[in-house]
């Protein structure tokens, strides 16, 4: 492979030895035999991270990498941003932790989370703090639906994931992947979703009225139809452990018709598309609904630290004090650095410059819609996936897939892979992205892609993955 010279800043991707490094390997293998077998990323991403900055990071043996994962999403300003650092710092002295208590910094910081919304819905909503995981909030979302109706049933949708805690694990449908045990939470009820480029139903475009949420309509509303009123439907405007897939505008248009005629709470899970990353705050925005809860975790802080919260129409305030508590949802670093980050998105035009890189990475990505193993380039703002597929029996090509993200990963970008079989090249850049970094990146995807489908092309598995561990990446 070419190798790149290595900066003296973080200002590009430098790769100068093998991966992992010598004191990258050293320290995975020690994660290896301290650390749960659960561990995910290091298995197909091996390196040991020293320093980030921005939009790079830097392992332990001086390998500058793009970071094109940042945090799975939740470092939405980058890495270490110096204004998010300072307020950090500040708010360390003063006061870090305090329950549900209120303060200064979580007044500011709901005070700009709301101002985010439409006046008609933000004057509605009440917010509710959870423990610091997007699945805790899931949980909570459901639990408030299902206290506010007094209704069990849950109705999620096919690809989509809420998370690993056991409601959350219960409404997600990637089973071998992602729901591994037995007797998850009864009640759970699983339809297609508008998943264009492999139809669940088998249709194509051309010939389908978005029958997916047909099918969901016809369910509900036929009292034979073997499926009681739910509580609540749950649903990703953009699936994202699900291989990037953004649900058709009609689908969520006619879910949101279907479940508001029968009283039925909506849940947006907006814990990887919100807080800027499809181009709008939120991405029910580009749907034109207004949903009943939305459940927001990954990139409040801007910077890392953990919050998460839900924020419903006040209708469903049914909860007893108490009802849904945590220990952690006082986080007073992660409140003052949220508000912080709304101003720097306000100040910066962060959203405009979501959709203008949004719109770049269509441009560059775009000359790999003719390659015969790419199925779909899809996305929204700064979410976007590649999904491979074998040229010949169409089948999901996870391998290929692996191959490409250990290409990328020595060409110096960090991605991460999605979807059925994990056939999904995956990319979430810093929302504060350059032009110049956005290109660099694509011609690493562009690349590894061409390189990997040449013969004899087939990129190395990680030194991790060949240690007999048996984890997905």
């Amino acid at each position: 492979m070419t190798m790149l010279s290595e900066p003296d800043a973080l200002t590009g991707p430098s790769v100068h030895c093998d991966l992992p490094g010598p004191r990258s390997a050293e320290l995975l293998e020690r994660q290896q035999r301290r650390e749960s077998n659960a561990r995910t990323y290091p298995r197909n991403i091996p390196i040991a991270i020293a320093e980030g900055s921005g939009s790079f990071v830097r392992d332990v043996d001086g390998n500058v990498f793009i970071d094109f994962l940042t945090g799975a999403g939740v470092l939405s300003l980058g890495h270490n941003h110096p204004e998010l650092v300072r307020v950090v710092t500040s708010q360390l002295g003063r006061l870090t932790h305090a329950l549900d208590f209120p303060t200064p910094a979580k007044d500011a910081f709901i005070e700009a989370q709301l101002s985010m919304l439409a006046p008609g819905l933000r004057e509605r909503m009440r917010v509710h703090f959870c423990g610091p995981t997007g699945a805790n909030a899931v949980e909570a979302a459901i639990k408030l639906c299902k206290t506010a109706t007094g209704r069990g049933d849950v109705i999620s949708f096919q690809g989509g994931y809420h998370g690993c805690s056991h409601a959350a694990m219960a409404a997600s449908g990637l089973v071998s992947q992602k729901r591994p045990i037995a007797n998850g939470v009864p009640g759970v009820h699983f339809y297609p979703y508008s998943y264009c480029a492999r139809c669940p139903l088998g249709l194509r475009p051309d010939s389908c009225e978005t029958n997916c949420a047909g099918l969901l309509e016809k369910s509900l509303l036929d009292p034979n139809g073997g499926v009681a009123r739910p509580a609540a439907v749950i649903l990703e405007l953009v699936q994202g452990e699900g291989g990037v897939i953004p649900a058709t505008r009609d689908f969520v248009r006619r879910v949101r018709a279907l479940t508001r005629s029968l009283d039925i709470p909506l849940i947006v899970d907006e814990v990887q598309t919100g807080c800027g990353r499809t181009g709008t705050w939120f991405a029910f925005e580009q749907y034109d609904i207004e949903p009943d809860v939305i459940v927001a975790s990954k990139a409040l802080s801007g910077i890392g630290t953990p919050i998460a919260l839900i924020m419903y129409d006040e209708r469903l305030d049914v909860w007893q004090p108490g009802a849904h508590t945590g220990t952690f949802r006082g986080n007073q670093l992660a409140f003052a650095a949220g508000a912080e980050a709304v101003r720097i998105l306000h100040r910066d035009e962060i959203l405009a410059n979501v959709r203008e890189r949004g719109a770049q990475v269509a441009d560059r990505l775009g000359e790999l819609r003719a390659h015969p193993v790419v199925r779909e380039v899809r996305g929204r703002g700064l979410m976007w996936g590649v999904e491979l597929a074998d040229p010949g029996d169409g089948r999901s090509a996870g391998q290929l897939a692996r191959q490409v993200q250990a290409r990328a990963l020595r060409s110096g970008l960090i991605v991460e892979l999605g979807g059925r079989d994990d056939c999904v090249i995956r990319i979430l850049p810093p929302l504060n992205v350059t032009a110049e970094v956005i290109d660099i990146a694509c011609g690493i995807v562009i690349d590894a892609i061409e390189e990997s489908c040449r013969p004899g092309g087939e990129a190395d598995e990680p030194a991790t993955a060949r240690t007999g561990a048996d984890g997905i990446g």
